[in-house]
């Protein structure tokens, strides 16, 4: 399986994106004619050749002749990627990682994503950003994107068209909630939201310790001079052995006999509250013929401690089991998406090479509670619209 995996040395933004992939093969002139499929105002991309700490890179500047600050919503975004002649895959991932955006801007100006307007990442240098690195994924083959955790600057100030900013941004912090990122000391924006967005929605997480088989190596440039770090986005791209994501876990398990079962829904939700990544029930029957349940929680090591607390303090049992455990599962990602219902998170699995979405049945609880519908109507609504993609 084909994957790239972008190194944040100095963070990630679009134009570092595109410039990381024509520095490890993808001509500019191809990557070029695919945006020129956009229906916007003339563009075009200059490349060059530069150094960064004696490290030869990529430098892209997406130049503009005409648009003059112009402020777009979500849908004008979508209409100008739905209306371009680009493949059904790239308009797709284009308007995932414009969705991301929106749903970050309307959370820091409490606003809804219908209302909310692109300032810089509407502008066309930003959309072509975008709608570049989708093309880059699928002009070099890439079945998945990882990456290492996002480096951010701290301490600094950024200038937009809100008004200046600290560093990093509200935006690119509200992307990156619950994705691994390191809070550097360096008073610049390393990662800017475009880029967040980027990974954000498409990344299937974070390497560690893979046997990568690397085929190309990219470095895309930064435009300022940042004295801690080379200002580079490092791309391999690679081989992944096998389709299948990794994990170890513990199996903690234990046979009670003597308690109430009422109590048993409610030590199951304690335990998933405690990072579980799984708790269930199984009837026995024990010693001396009683019947009893066998109570098995799946766990990882770093949260094995709280799992244990959970079942001493909720639970009857005096000794447990500990099975350390390897695990293989298909990848996935949680995905916040657009549908007729508006913004919902999803989970996205990888079956075959296909990628199929699935709504959090949380989420369709969520729905069916506010607008006064069916649960089993809510969930085929969103079945038949995912199935669809």
């Amino acid at each position: 399986m084909k994957i790239a995996y972008f190194d944040t040395i100095a963070g990630i933004a679009g134009d570092m994106v595109m410039a990381a992939f024509v520095s490890a093969g993808l001509p500019l002139e191809e990557l070029s004619t695919e945006l020129q499929k956009l229906p916007v105002d003339d563009f075009e991309l200059e490349g060059s050749h530069v150094q960064k700490n004696g490290i030869s890179a990529v430098h892209i500047t997406v130049m503009v002749t005409q648009e003059q600050h112009v402020h777009r919503r979500l849908a004008d975004v979508y209409s100008i990627v739905d209306n371009s002649s680009l493949t059904a895959a790239v308009r797709e991932k284009s308007k995932a990682i414009f969705a991301v955006i929106a749903d970050a801007e309307a959370r820091v100006h409490n606003t809804t994503v219908d209302k909310v307007h692109f300032h810089e990442v509407g502008a066309v240098d930003s959309i072509v950003d975008v709608v570049g690195a989708a093309v880059c994924l699928e002009k070099s083959g890439i079945e998945r994107v990882y990456s290492s955790p996002m480096r951010l600057g701290s301490g600094g100030f950024v200038k937009t068209q809100h008004g200046t900013m600290p560093v990093p941004t509200p935006a690119a912090l509200e992307i990156l909630r619950n994705y691994p990122s390191v809070l550097t000391s360096i008073p610049h924006e390393l990662t800017t939201p475009t880029g967040a967005a980027i990974i954000k929605a498409l990344s299937s997480g974070v390497l560690s310790e893979e046997m990568l088989s690397i085929e190309r190596i990219g470095y895309g440039a930064g435009t300022k001079e940042i004295q801690e770090t080379p200002n580079l986005l490092r791309l391999l791209v690679a081989d992944l052995p096998d389709s299948y994501d990794r994990d170890d876990l513990v199996i903690v398990e234990t046979n009670i006999d003597d308690m109430n079962p009422q109590v048993y829904p409610y030590l199951i939700e304690k335990l998933l509250a405690a990072g579980a990544h799984d708790a269930y029930l199984v009837p026995v029957i024990m010693k001396k013929g009683r019947p009893g349940i066998l109570l098995s929680v799946m766990t990882t090591k770093t949260r094995l401690d709280d799992a244990v607390a959970v079942i001493y303090g909720q639970t009857s049992t005096i000794g447990l089991r500990l099975q350390a455990v390897g695990r293989r599962k298909l990848p996935r990602r949680e995905v916040e998406i657009q549908t007729s219902f508006g913004m919902l998170r999803a989970k996205v699995v990888v079956r075959g090479g296909r990628e199929v979405v699935t709504p959090e049945f949380d989420e369709c609880k969520r729905i069916a509670e506010e607008r006064g519908l069916p649960l089993l109507e809510v969930m085929k609504a969103l079945d038949h619209e995912f199935g669809s993609r």
